[in-house]
C-alpha cells in the first residue's frame, strides 16, 4: 500500500511505515496534479501539513483513498467532516507539537518585550556609527514576570505556553469556549512536580482590558471573522504585546496596523498570515511586527513525534 506524504514526514515516520509493510512517497506533487497522481499511483492515505489542502472536489475524485493525515493540529486545509461522512478516516497530531509552539511564543515574548528583534536588524547596519542614540531607542524594554498574559485558546497547546509563563512568575488568563477547570502541570527538573488550576473565562472582551500579552491558539472562525478586530483592540490596555502562532485570519490584519500605529498594541509576532504563502509586504516591513514563516511546530523533535504518531495511527487503522 502507498502512503503519500505531500508535505513531507519525518525519517522515524516513514522508516516506522516502511516496517510495517508500507511504501511512502514523499514527493511534493504539485496542488494541481494530486488527483491524477493519488490515481494513477493507487495512493490509500494522504499526510499534509498546511501547505496541501484536501477539498471535497479532491475527495470524491480518489476513490482509492482511504485515511487523510494532518502532520499537526489544526485541520482547517480538509474538508475533515465531510470526509468523514463518506467512511473516509482523518486523523492529526494534536499533541506533537504543543512544546515547540509554546517554547515559540514564548521567544516571541522575550524577543517583543525587549525590542531584540528590531535591534537585531538594525545593529548590523548602525550599530557602529549609531550606539549611543540605539541603545537609548532599544532601552526601554520591560520584564514579563508579575505580568498578565490571555491565553485565547486554552487546549494542549495553550496549557503548555500556561506552564511556561507561569513559570517564569506571570499571571495568567485562559479564554476558552470551554469553562471547564484545567490542571497545569510545571515541571521542575529534579526537584518537583506543582499543579496550578486554572478555570477560562469564556468571553474574551470580559478580560480583555486586563492583559499585558495575548497570544492565540484557536483555529480560524467558521464564519471567517477574526477573533482580534478594531473593537477588541479598543478595549485593550495601552502597549500590549500579541503573539499570533495559530492561523491567519485569527486577527485582523488592518485592525492590527491601525492598532500599532494607535499606540494600543505595542508590538506584535505574527508566525501565520491570511495571504499565505505571500503575506502582505507592509506587515512583514512593520517596525514593531516581528515576523517568521509558519514554523511554530518546526523543530526538530517535534517532527519526529508527529511523524511517529501519524505512523502508528495509520499502521492502527490499516493493520
Amino acid at each position: 500500500m502507498k502512503i503519500l506524504a505531500n508535505d513531507g514526514i519525518s525519517i522515524e515516520g516513514v522508516e516506522a511505515l516502511e516496517k510495517a509493510g508500507f511504501e511512502v512517497v514523499t514527493e511534493n506533487i504539485p496542488q494541481e496534479q494530486l488527483v491524477d497522481y493519488i490515481n494513477s499511483n493507487n495512493i490509500v492515505a494522504l499526510l499534509v501539513r498546511s501547505a496541501t489542502t484536501v477539498r471535497k472536489d479532491l475527495i470524491d475524485s480518489c476513490p482509492s483513498l482511504k485515511l487523510i493525515g494532518r502532520g499537526g493540529v489544526g485541520m482547517d486545509n480538509i474538508d475533515v467532516d465531510y470526509a468523514r461522512s463518506i467512511g473516509r478516516v482523518v486523523i492529526n497530531t494534536p499533541g506533537a507539537s504543543s512544546q515547540s509552539v509554546a517554547e515559540m511564543v514564548m521567544g516571541n515574548l522575550f524577543s517583543l518585550s525587549r525590542s531584540l528583534f528590531h535591534s537585531h536588524r538594525v545593529m548590523p547596519q548602525k550599530g557602529n556609527i549609531e550606539f549611543k542614540a540605539l541603545k537609548k531607542k532599544y532601552g526601554k524594554g520591560q520584564e514579563l514576570r508579575g505580568k498578565t498574559i490571555g491565553i485565547v485558546g486554552f487546549g494542549r497547546i495553550g496549557c503548555s505556553l500556561a506552564s511556561y509563563c507561569l513559570g517564569i512568575g506571570m499571571k495568567v488568563i485562559a479564554v476558552d469556549m470551554q469553562s471547564n477547570e484545567v490542571k497545569i502541570p510545571i515541571h521542575i527538573n529534579g526537584t518537583a512536580d506543582i499543579n496550578v488550576k486554572i478555570k477560562p473565562f469564556t468571553n474574551l472582551l470580559d478580560v480583555i482590558g486586563e492583559l499585558d500579552y495575548i497570544s492565540l491558539h484557536i483555529p480560524k472562525q467558521a464564519n471567517g471573522k477574526a477573533v482580534i478586530n478594531d473593537l477588541e483592540i479598543e478595549k485593550m490596555k495601552d502597549g500590549v504585546i500579541i503573539v499570533n502562532a495559530a492561523r491567519g485570519g485569527v486577527i485582523d490584519e488592518d485592525a492590527l496596523l491601525r492598532g500599532i500605529k494607535s499606540g494600543k498594541i505595542r508590538a506584535a509576532a505574527l508566525d501565520v498570515f491570511e495571504n499565505e504563502p505571500s503575506p502582505r509586504k507592509d506587515l512583514l516591513e512593520n517596525e514593531s511586527i516581528a515576523t517568521t514563516p509558519h514554523i511554530g511546530a518546526a523543530t526538530t523533535e517535534a517532527q519526529k513525534r508527529i511523524g511517529l504518531e501519524l505512523a502508528e495511527q495509520i499502521i492502527k487503522y490499516f493493520k
